[in-house]
């Protein structure tokens, strides 16, 4: 259900899925981007075994429904969602508290590669070990539990009566879900209080994970209603896949893995262009895409500053046309991602404003008339504002091009520059003045060639335009961000 979002100065965000137990894979990532990402709609049901050490055991795959066999990436070492760090730190010699802080440090550090800003904090279930129990006492006395015959608490569903199920429609099935044992985060209580604002998550936490969540903590509180919104993302799933991402599955591309062939930025790119609730297919093509769209905008980006710069003549702008243009891309992205934050539409609108853009810098030989750099510079400041996510690259790198940019022009400049020499016209002796390069200043035109060819197979791409040059960043701008 579609409401309008309504938010305190501080927003309080929680963010639930993470479980560290080896690499993380970006099927987990696009719930930190809050983007797309659901599984599959398709029918069949496919699995295709893993390659690694096979155990001999089967175990039941809750996606296919039957047993399938136990692969693990290493001999004797687990690396499903859930792990037995005991087991593996007597195995590696190592605490399990200090096994878990190595694989958090790794997650952290996969995390700031694609430029996921990191939250205010990490909660550890082993580190709120009082506060469940004072959590699960209060709801005792609350009278939202009942006691089994050998002893375990269970939460009470039929105690909150029909409040139970918001998030997903139940039907007649309250009853069965009351042998759950879950206490969904209880420690939230001392962080958040009575009231969060949005809860993310992927989509498969909805149930029964966040529907306990809003039970047990309004059953704490004895609140009418505990969050107020909630986001949830689709799964990441290989292209031709039924099943999303999983450790478990194998099925999965590591961070790692994956910045070896592309950049944080085009991830960012490649999830905004799908709804954060609907399912994306990761392949090669897709990426590819993304690529191409980031691409698109800092070439316009790096011809529009040119253009400001003086550096790039062009026909005559019609200026009006432009202004209308943006002011329309203005509103449009603002309805856009105010209806629920519908980015693919965002994007589309802005590559739009940068089509119309490019077909007015085409290159002339010469000015035909006035320039209008202020059109051009309201129109970068906007992408490059709405876009900053996923189109800036390291401010730092960027001064530095610009200053090397800079100076070589001045070295081209002054080695093209001429000098006139006296010559006599052989039909009437008159002496006649010639413009000759000064050849003690090619080498210097061949060294600034030669600066150009060997920055653009990394990345920064110099283009002279007279006496004049510009550049952009190009494939790898975001590789070290």
């Amino acid at each position: 259900m579609r409401l309008p979002l309504a938010l305190i100065t501080n927003v309080r965000l929680l963010n639930s899925g993470f479980r560290i137990g080896h690499r993380i894979h970006n099927g987990v990532t696009k719930t930190s981007l809050l983007s797309s990402c659901n599984i599959c709609s398709r029918v069949e049901r496919k699995w295709i075994k893993p390659v690694g050490f096979d155990t001999g055991v089967k175990t039941y795959n809750s996606l296919t429904k039957q047993k399938e066999p136990l692969v693990l990436a290493q001999e004797r070492i687990a690396t499903c969602s859930y792990v037995r760090f005991d087991i593996l730190s007597l195995e590696q010699n190592i605490s399990p508290t200090v096994l878990a802080r190595m694989h958090e440090e790794e997650f952290k550090r996969d995390m700031q590669a694609l430029r996921v800003l990191p939250p205010a904090v990490y909660m550890r279930v082993t580190d709120n070990i009082p506060q469940i129990v004072a959590f699960v006492e209060r709801i005792i006395g609350n009278g939202h539990v009942y006691v089994t015959s050998q002893g375990n608490v269970y939460f009470d569903t039929q105690s909150i009566g029909d409040r139970y199920g918001k998030l997903v429609n139940l039907g007649g099935i309250v009853g069965e879900l009351a042998q759950i044992p879950s206490i969904e985060a209880p420690y939230l209580a001392t962080l958040f209080g009575s009231q969060l604002d949005i809860h993310s998550g992927g989509i498969d936490l909805a149930f029964p994970h966040h529907e306990n969540e809003i039970a047990q903590s309004e059953a704490y509180h004895q609140c009418e209603q505990w969050g107020n919104y909630f986001l949830h993302s689709g799964h990441l799933h290989l292209k031709g896949s039924v099943e999303k991402m999983s450790k478990s599955l194998k099925n999965y591309v590591t961070i790692k893995d994956f910045l070896e062939s592309y950049t944080a930025n085009e991830f960012r790119l490649f999830c905004l262009l799908t709804r954060y609730r609907s399912a994306i297919d990761y392949s090669d093509a897709s990426m590819n895409e993304a690529r191409s769209t980031l691409s698109t905008i800092s070439a316009f980006c790096h011809t529009a500053q040119a253009y400001m710069q003086g550096h790039l003549q062009c026909q005559p702008i019609e200026e009006g046309i432009l202004w209308e243009r943006l002011s329309a891309t203005q509103s449009s992205v603002r309805k856009a991602l105010a209806d629920d934050f519908d980015t693919p539409k965002a994007v589309n609108v802005i590559m739009s404003l940068i089509h119309h853009g490019n077909c007015q810098l085409q290159p002339a030989t010469k000015n035909n008339g006035p320039r209008c750099p202020a059109v051009f510079g309201a129109m970068l400041s906007y992408v490059r504002e709405i876009m900053a996510e996923v189109h800036d690259s390291s401010g730092v790198l960027n001064n530095v091009v610009e200053e090397l940019v800079h100076f070589r022009s001045k070295v081209r400049k002054f080695a093209l520059s001429v000098e006139d020499q006296a010559s006599q016209n052989p039909q009437t002796g008159s002496e006649i003045q010639k413009r000759h390069p000064q050849p003690d200043r090619v080498p210097l035109l061949k060294v600034c060639d030669a600066l150009r060819n060997n920055l653009a197979p990394l990345g920064v791409h110099i283009k002279d335009r007279g006496t004049n040059s510009t550049w952009k960043i190009t494939r790898g701008e975001t590789r070290k961000n």
